[in-house]
C-alpha cells in the first residue's frame, strides 16, 4: 500500500477498494507528525491488511500519543485495537457516540479515551486541532478537525470520490484526476454516503460549508480521496450543489443474479442464488 508525505508534518497511508457499480475508493489513514504525533483512523479490517506496519513505516507506533478516530466505520477501525497495544501511551480521540457504537463489538479501554465534539480544540504540542462537523458525513459520531499550523482539513468521509481506476485511488494529488471526472465521483458519493442529503434544507445545508469558508484550509484530507491541495473552495461550491440530488439506486437481487452468472466458469451449470429459483 503506498505511503507518501503530502506535507513535511503529514504522512498518507493509503489504500482502497475496488466497489462494483461505484469504482475504485480510496481509503486513507493519516500521520500528523506533531511533538505529540497523532494517527488519523486505522484502516480497513480486512485479513491481508497489516496496520500496524504500515504506521512502522513512517513512524514508530510506541510514539504514538493520539488516534484521531473520525467515526466508527469499519473502514476507519481495523487497527485501532492493534495499535492501542502497541502504542500504550496513545489515547483515542472520537465522540461519546463512537464509543457506544464500537463498544458493540469491543469496548475501547475507557481510560484511554479523549472524547471530543465539534467546536472542541485538542493540543498536540506543537498545534491546536479544533474538531468540526463536516458538511457530509455517514455515521453521527462523524468528528473531523482543522490544523491550525499545517493548515490542513482532515474531512473525514466529506468530499470522497470513487475513482476510474485503481491508479488514480493511489494518487499522491486529487489533481491527476480530471475536472469532470472528479464532479461526477465526489457529487455520486455525495449521495451514496450521505443519502439523507436530498431531504435538507438548501439553506441550512449551504450555511454548513461556513466553517470551511471561514478557515480556507490549504489542503483537505478525505478518507475516500486523494489529497486536494488548493481546491476548496471549487469543491465546496461542487458539494454544495449536491442538496436535493436525487437519491442513489444500488443494485437489486435480478442485478446480483447477472453479476454471479457473469462469474461462472465457461460451460459451467447454473447454481441459483440461496432463496431464489433454480
Amino acid at each position: 500500500m503506498p505511503v507518501h508525505k503530502v506535507r513535511p508534518d503529514i504522512s498518507v497511508l493509503n489504500d482502497s477498494l475496488e466497489v462494483p457499480g461505484i469504482g475504485h475508493l480510496p481509503v486513507n489513514s493519516f500521520v500528523l507528525h506533531a511533538s505529540q504525533p497523532v494517527v488519523i483512523d486505522t484502516g480497513l479490517g480486512l485479513p491481508d491488511r497489516n496496520f500496524l506496519e504500515l504506521v512502522g513505516s513512517v513512524l514508530d507506533p510506541v510514539d504514538v500519543r493520539w488516534i484521531w478516530l473520525t467515526h466508527p466505520d469499519r473502514d476507519h477501525t481495523g487497527g485501532i485495537f492493534d495499535l492501542l497495544a502497541a502504542a500504550p501511551e496513545a489515547r483515542v480521540v472520537t465522540t461519546f457516540l463512537s464509543v457506544g457504537y464500537l463498544s458493540c463489538e469491543r469496548p475501547l479501554p475507557l481510560d484511554r479515551l479523549y472524547l471530543i465534539n465539534p467546536g472542541q480544540t485538542l493540543d498536540v504540542g506543537d498545534r491546536t486541532l479544533m474538531g468540526f462537523r463536516p458538511p457530509l458525513f455517514d455515521n453521527p459520531g462523524t468528528v473531523g478537525f482543522f490544523d491550525d499550523r499545517s493548515g490542513a482539513c482532515f474531512s473525514s468521509d466529506c468530499f470522497g470520490g470513487p475513482m476510474p481506476s485503481a491508479e488514480l485511488a493511489r494518487a499522491d494529488d486529487v489533481g491527476a484526476v480530471g475536472e469532470e471526472d472528479l464532479r461526477a465521483a465526489q457529487l455520486l458519493w455525495a449521495t451514496v454516503d450521505s443519502p439523507w442529503v436530498q431531504n435538507v434544507d438548501v439553506q441550512k445545508f449551504l450555511g454548513s460549508f461556513q466553517p470551511l469558508r471561514e478557515r480556507e484550509p490549504e489542503l483537505i484530507l478525505s478518507t475516500h480521496l486523494p489529497p486536494a491541495p488548493g481546491i476548496t473552495g471549487a469543491m465546496i461550491d461542487r458539494l454544495g450543489s449536491a442538496a436535493g440530488a436525487p437519491a442513489y439506486v444500488g443494485p437489486d437481487q435480478a442485478a446480483l443474479e447477472q453479476m454471479l452468472a457473469g462469474f461462472e466458469p465457461s460451460g459451467g451449470g447454473h447454481q441459483p442464488v440461496p432463496g431464489t429459483p433454480g
